[in-house]
């Protein structure tokens, strides 16, 4: 598929996180799923391995369902993003109880934290959220972070992700197939290729295959 079309047409594509939290404000959240993702929902087994309230990380967490839907099962969650609208929106519209406090070792971010200590989400640059801030995870759903990410920014990316995985963790990754030549992103096009290059050193599965055509 992928020699059909210019797979670096997007790798000068650069958005700035302001602009993700103006696309908050504006309402601008096309990405956001109202139910909890479908992958996840079938492929959850496969992040657990018979294991019982493990530890999520969910990058560029926004408002995910499936944050609370993961914490009613017995699992911790903990997510990160730029925007403030959407962490405190994610509370808001499930109706969870929170507290907010600083992060001392992140100037200017904030930890939304809910009172029975099952979610906490980092508000905050996601480079700047470390092992050292909340540890590593067992698990992590990557539904629309490597593809909202700048393709510039991929290798360091990678890095922080393999940084916060702990002994047997389990990643499952949702990625896009298109012709980038068609449409500029985000989402931006992730081929087989570049998840290889990126997570090469991971013993990676293929799940699910869907091609988008434009």
């Amino acid at each position: 598929m992928t020699d059909t079309y210019d797979v670096h047409v997007q790798e000068k594509r650069h958005m700035l996180p302001d602009e993700w939290v103006d696309r908050w404000k504006d309402g601008r959240i096309g990405f956001h799923q109202d139910i909890v993702h479908e992958l996840l929902k079938k492929y959850l087994e496969k992040i657990l391995n018979g294991r019982k309230g493990i530890r999520f990380f969910f990058p560029l967490c926004g408002k995910a369902v499936d944050m609370k839907w993961l914490a009613d099962l017995g699992h911790t969650v903990f997510g990160v993003d730029v925007s403030e609208i959407g962490i405190k929106a994610f509370f808001s519209e499930q109706n969870i109880p929170y507290t907010e406090e600083p992060v001392g070792t992140i100037p200017g971010a904030k930890l939304f934290k809910s009172t029975d200590g099952k979610i906490f989400l980092y508000n905050c640059n996601l480079y700047d959220f470390t092992s050292s801030v909340a540890g590593r995870f067992d698990g992590i759903w990557d539904r629309g972070s490597l593809v909202a990410i700048n393709p510039s920014d991929r290798q360091r990316y990678a890095a922080l992700i393999i940084s916060l995985m702990d002994t047997d963790c389990r990643y499952l990754l949702d990625t896009f197939l298109y012709n980038p030549n068609l449409y500029s992103g985000p989402p931006f096009f992730v081929p087989d290729e570049t998840v290889q290059d990126l997570f090469g050193m991971c013993d990676l599965m293929l799940l699910y295959c869907t091609v988008l055509l434009f």
